[in-house]
């Protein structure tokens, strides 16, 4: 029995060979597989997090790469954008085709054969990295899954990404993966514009639309051959190859790729050698925040956006909103020339007025010893070298005071600019010469702000003087005493004598009193109509008027108007000593030629996403605060500083404004002169306009240079001049409406001019002295 079953093992007949290799090779196929098949499942879904995120279904059906958010005019023209990438994506029929064919023959030859991977590209790869010559195999729909999906950031890193070589494999997987899931979702055409939407060109240009202006000054659409294979060429190096600041990089670069588009019949050998010889010409010009018009009412969006945006959900720099603002492009250009014209005439007269002195000075006109030294010590640039060096003052001193090259503001030249070499110290002190302006113009009716001009320069001079900057109003804060009084039973004719008076009042339970000057130091000794004491500015009136209604009943109307700033209860309050702002200031007239009604000054109408879809719609705020009677009252109160003999507003009849036009108008000085201002009531608009130096020491010495109506209301006259002018705004002279009430007070009232009478022989020290208390306001 052993035998047999012994025999019949050395019988069985062996298994070929071949068939057990074949067999261990499908083993080894059918585990291969499995195991790719299970690493691509396993890198698709990010099995046990060990692989990191991969673009989910919703974000390959809806791309979203970063776009700038776009601010437009009430006109429709582009004013600025907000962007960490300056993004504009264009549809493939705006792209230029010698563009499409310089990006396939360059980047991805086989790009309309392949579906998403091309092997043939990998294997060459592979095989120039055996022989020593490494070279890419992605192709443009795997750059743009890269790009698109930042599939190679921390945020998609899984366990095994951080892990050295293995992060590579595994991103290159992810690319491939949804490389090959873009192009099942997308024609190769919206891929090649998806791509060039999303690449980065260099020289702060995302996307080729701003690539295209950045650097051509043309859209992609009109990109001559030259200047596509030029951009096709940034693609590789933007840095290395920027036709900027590597001209001979990227004109062999250009030349290579125009040898592509010859290579592969897109161009014919004589037309790519004979657009090689062609010079590199250039129209380059960065886009920055603050290039363009508006820029600080740009910067006061932007405040107002980033608050807005964190609030429902949305980045402003990164989700291309459409922001529609109330601003007419027009008549902001024409405020920023009105406020550049006189303010270059107006820096002249002051540097002429203080030279061969410095104009930061105290109370008894003596400059401020040590003024630039204190001042710098509170910018950031002197904090940077307080780090820097610590507590070595002699380090800091010498940094301060050593001569650099550097550019500065002017008014002497076009440009606004030039080249100069100071010391840190000495570009302070040349700074603080120059005088700054702050101008509004509002709608009284919409509330639409049509024009802002924070200041001379927004590239030199950041700080907006229309709703940053808070100044005191001098005189321009006495409509509010007078609309207060009218508003509890005075008429425009009541008459208080022009005479000089002190007030008693108390102050933290101390007993205090105030004698208040006129601005001429002279008093008429007769009474006067509270129109002819307004238009002239009169403030004996003003304060004896003040104290009858009672200075809080003035706060509490100058609140109720729209002024959002803590303001003193004090005698002296009519005379404008607290500070205010331009943009409170326009809001608060507005209500005047609006029947009573405040509207709150907006700057926003509506606020659409990167596709069109309205997201919010802004609607004016209003609400009434005063009668019909009163704001109409007011209205012809304003009117007296034209009308009224001794007006301080009749400086506007030197301009072109009249022939059957109404003006309302109010100036405004603080008593050394340190702060100009002028409102401006038309039918159709209300403006403000603030001007003086940035520190409250800096100044005109004399009233007939420092006055409002010799530093603020130039701006306005000339403005509205251009408004006029130009019919295509639609603005035109005209009268105000008459009320539609009846109006049961007083106000057509004759002015009779009285003898002036000299000022009591009061030492003039000594009423320097009253002013002083309780305000110092003229």
């Amino acid at each position: 029995m052993t035998m047999l079953k012994e025999q019949e093992k050395i019988e069985k007949p062996k298994r070929p060979v071949y068939k057990s290799v074949i067999g261990f090779v499908w083993k080894v196929f059918f585990l291969g597989f499995a195991f790719v098949l299970g690493y691509l499942l396993s890198v698709d879904n990010n099995l046990f997090y060990l692989f990191g995120s991969s673009p989910s279904l919703d974000r390959l059906e809806n791309p979203r790469s970063d776009m700038a958010s776009e601010l437009y005019t009430s006109d429709g023209k582009l004013i600025g954008k907000y962007f960490k990438e300056n993004r504009s994506p264009v549809g493939y029929d705006s792209l230029s085709p010698m563009l499409i064919k310089a990006l396939v023959s360059t980047e991805d030859i086989r790009f309309y054969e392949h579906s998403g991977i091309d092997p043939a590209a990998i294997m060459s790869a592979v095989y120039g990295s055996l022989q020593g010559d490494a070279r890419g195999a992605s192709t443009i729909t795997q750059q743009l899954a890269k790009n698109l999906y930042k599939t190679r950031t921390a945020d998609t890193k899984g366990v095994l990404g951080h892990v050295p070589g293995v992060s590579l494999v595994i991103s290159k997987t992810k690319e491939w993966l949804t490389a090959i899931k873009l192009e099942q979702r997308y024609t190769k055409e919206e891929i090649l514009a998806m791509y060039l939407n999303t690449v980065d060109f260099g020289s702060n240009s995302f996307g080729i639309k701003v690539a295209s202006k950045t650097f051509f000054n043309t859209s992609p659409d009109s990109l001559k051959t030259e200047q596509a294979a030029v951009l096709v060429g940034l693609l590789k190096a933007p840095t290395f190859y920027s036709p900027r600041y590597n001209p001979e990089n990227a004109t062999r670069r250009r030349n290579t790729v125009l040898g592509q588009l010859a290579k592969y019949d897109y161009l014919t050998p004589a037309q790519a050698d004979s657009l090689s010889q062609l010079p590199l010409v250039l129209e380059y010009k960065v886009e920055n925040h603050y290039d363009g018009p508006a820029t600080y009412f740009r910067g006061a969006v932007a405040d107002y956006l980033k608050q807005w945006t964190k609030e429902n959900g949305y980045d402003l720099y990164r989700d291309g909103l459409k922001v529609y603002t109330t601003i007419d492009s027009r008549m902001q250009a024409h405020a920023e020339a009105a406020m550049e014209e006189h303010m270059r005439t107006l820096q002249r007269r002051f540097d002429s007025h203080w030279k061969g002195k410095n104009p930061w000075v105290d109370a008894k006109d003596r400059e401020i010893p040590g003024f630039i030294e204190e001042t710098i010590k509170r910018t950031d640039y002197y904090k940077r070298l307080k780090e820097k060096h610590g507590n070595d003052a002699a380090a800091i001193n010498k940094e301060l005071n050593t001569p650099r090259e550097m550019m500065v503001f002017t008014w002497d030249n076009d440009s606004l600019e030039k080249k100069v070499t100071m010391s840190p110290l000495d570009s302070l002190a040349y700074y603080k010469h120059f005088l700054h302006g702050g101008m509004m113009t509002m709608d009284p009716f919409s509330g639409h702000i049509k024009a802002w001009v924070g200041g001379i320069n927004f590239k030199y001079f950041k700080y907006d003087h229309v709703k940053q900057a808070r100044r005191q109003p001098g005189s321009t804060f006495k409509p509010f005493v007078y609309v207060a009084a009218i508003d509890n039973g005075y008429s425009p004719c009541d008459k208080i004598v022009d005479q000089r008076i002190t007030i008693n009042y108390v102050e933290n339970g101390k007993k205090m009193n105030w004698s208040p000057t006129n601005a001429d130091w002279e008093y008429t000794g007769a009474p006067m109509t509270l129109r002819r004491a307004m238009g002239k500015s009169v403030n004996s009136v003003t304060a004896q008027l003040t104290e009858r209604v009672g200075w809080e009943t003035v706060v509490k109307y100058a609140h109720r108007l729209g002024i959002t700033s803590p303001l003193q209860e004090v005698p002296s309050i009519g005379l404008g000593p607290s500070d205010v702002s331009v943009f409170d200031m326009v809001g608060a007239y507005s209500t005047f030629p609006n029947q009573g009604f405040h509207t709150e000054p907006m700057f926003i109408t509506r606020i659409e996403d990167r596709n069109g879809n309205l997201i919010h719609q802004f609607v004016p705020k209003q609400k009434k605060v005063l009668s019909e009677e009163t704001a109409f009252l007011m209205m012809h109160m304003l009117k007296g500083g034209i009308e009224e003999p001794g007006g301080t507003s009749q400086a506007l009849w030197e301009y072109d404004l009249w022939n059957g036009n109404e003006i309302g108008g109010k100036t405004g000085t603080t008593s050394n002169h340190s702060d100009g201002w002028f409102m401006g009531v038309t039918k159709d608009l209300v403006t403000g306009v603030w001007v003086g130096g940035e520190d409250r020491s800096i100044h005109f010495r004399t009233s007939q240079l420092g006055e409002g109506s010799k530093t603020a209301l130039p701006v306005f006259g000339l403005y509205m001049e251009k408004v006029y002018k130009d019919q295509a705004l639609g603005y035109t002279k005209g009268r105000f409406p008459g009320p539609t009430v009846d109006v049961s007070k007083k106000y057509n009232c004759t002015t009779v001019l009285p003898k002036r009478v000299e000022p009591d022989s009061t030492a003039l020290d000594e009423v320097l002295e009253m002013l002083n208390v309780g305000g110092n306001i003229l």
